[in-house]
């Protein structure tokens, strides 16, 4: 196991998954990756909350099926615990059941064991800067519901009663900020460059917002923020769905 980094390049990863061979397998992966370091391995559900809760690290790779505490459930209490923790599920499951159940649960990646090694360290790097990543299939199914829950035309001005529409108050006035440009569908590096901030100080407002409005994941705060209004221009020019939510080919 390898200690605690030294560098914030460094991404920080505790893998729970019952089968050591495969463990092997990704911690062998990671270390030829030079930009992550495991530093936990778990073998059930319950571990992999005491290791996120001891070690935390930047990014928990999570098997749904294991003995005991299964990795929807182990997601939920890491998540609910330190929200700025990105999981990540890491299996063979794709039934829409499964997805749709870790995501609610706070994972900001889903992606397949079958899928290449270049698909995972793509996603770990995703999630580390506060984006999310969808193995292909996935995305798929995900983009059929996103389409459903998106309005396809804005509401006119004036329609709604007066005050029905959220203010965010929890929210800083640069987290709000950053909710808009979400709305708007921009990308991490995107809203960096338009606020003038690093990609990682995006990933922590995004991290803090999702915790605050107790949301699982960007398509839920997007959906938050277009009705409240946030993200009018995005609607007027006709919303595209933002890259992140694409399948990766």
């Amino acid at each position: 196991m390898t200690d605690r980094k030294t560098s914030s390049e460094v991404t920080r990863v505790v893998l729970a998954d019952d089968h050591p061979l495969f463990r092997e397998g990704v911690a062998s992966l990671l270390e030829r990756s030079g930009d992550s370091v495991l530093v936990g391995e778990a073998a059930t559900g319950e571990e992999a909350v005491r290791l996120a809760d001891e070690e935390m690290p930047d990014i928990v790779l999570m098997d749904l099926k294991m003995p005991g505490m299964d990795g929807t459930e182990a997601t939920r209490r890491i998540v609910g615990r330190n929200p700025h923790i990105g999981v990540i599920i890491l299996t063979m499951f794709e039934d829409e059941e499964s997805v749709f159940a870790a995501l609610k649960a706070g994972a900001r990646g889903y992606v397949l064991k079958d899928a290449d090694r270049g698909m995972l360290q793509e996603a770990i790097r995703a999630v580390a800067r506060g984006e999310a990543l969808l193995g292909p299939s996935v995305a798929r199914r995900v983009l059929e519901q996103f389409a459903e829950v998106i309005p396809q035309e804005p509401e006119p001005p004036g329609s709604e009663p007066f005050g029905e529409r959220e203010s965010f108050e929890e929210l800083t006035p640069r987290e709000l900020e950053v909710l808009g440009l979400i709305a708007r569908g921009l990308r991490n590096r995107e809203i960096a460059g338009r606020l003038v901030i690093s990609e990682r100080t995006v990933g922590n407002h995004i991290s803090n917002i999702f915790a605050k409005l107790q949301v699982a994941d960007r398509a839920q705060a997007i959906v938050r923020a277009r009705q409240a209004g946030l993200g009018d221009e995005a609607a007027k020019e006709g919303y595209d769905a933002p890259g992140w939510m694409r399948p990766v080919s």
